[in-house]
């Protein structure tokens, strides 16, 4: 391991905005979120697989009345969201470190008011549909955290993915699509992500890759 990963690893270790395996917070923050970690009741959003924590730290800039939480489980990852946020005097932004498998230990029922999917690997192959973000076996996970009416945003550049989630979503009847778009930056919802942009999204942007978004909600 470099000695710039051990230096982030250990400040990961020593900032009050990222909760990982290790600390005391680790073990008591599912359905505690606002008490222990931003004591406020401010709606919480989360960005699954959130990589640099482009996106998430973009977002609490612009939305300062609610809190934001990054997740993924690469410390050099979590560290330069962390770093981010830090910098720019973010507080309402914290990153959790873990498994996108365990989700469902660190969120209690109800806990988050909109849950954000954004350019997550698109596992291709039929035999990794269970590793994909939008798949039966990670919506069962999410159903129960998300508030009542509470909002999944999805955005990818893989057009194979995105089919597969809208497919997979109309024909549940236990969810309401909001709406959806193959082309997000001529569509009537881009102004309102303020201009935010993950590092992926850039790159695929750049080459002239046409975004896709959708917006749902659970209901019954």
């Amino acid at each position: 391991m470099s000695r710039n990963k051990l230096v982030h690893f250990k400040e990961n270790e020593e900032d009050p905005n990222v909760v990982q395996f290790g600390k005391p917070i680790f073990e008591i923050i599912k359905g505690n979120w606002n008490e222990t970690q931003f004591q406020n009741d401010h709606p919480v959003v989360v960005e699954m697989a959130c990589g640099n924590g482009e996106f998430t730290v973009g977002l609490a800039q612009n939305f300062p009345h609610h809190n934001f939480i990054g997740v993924d489980i690469k410390g050099s990852r979590i560290w330069k969201g962390s770093s981010k946020a830090k910098s720019g005097g973010i507080t309402n932004v914290a990153f959790l470190r873990t498994q996108i498998e365990l989700i469902d230990k660190s969120f209690a029922e109800n806990e988050i008011s909109e849950l954000w999917i954004t350019f997550p690997d698109p596992y291709p192959r039929d035999g990794d549909e269970k590793r994909r973000l939008t798949s039966p076996r990670f919506l069962k996970m999410y159903k129960p955290m998300l508030e009542k009416a509470g909002v999944i945003h999805f955005k990818t550049d893989n057009t194979g993915l995105f089919d597969y989630t809208l497919a997979l979503f109309q024909n549940r009847t236990d969810i309401e699509l909001i709406g959806y778009t193959h082309d997000f930056y001529q569509s009537e919802w881009k102004d309102d992500h303020f201009g935010i942009k993950t590092r992926y999204e850039k790159i695929f942007s750049d080459k002239g890759e046409k975004i896709k978004y959708l917006k749902c909600r659970f209901i019954g």
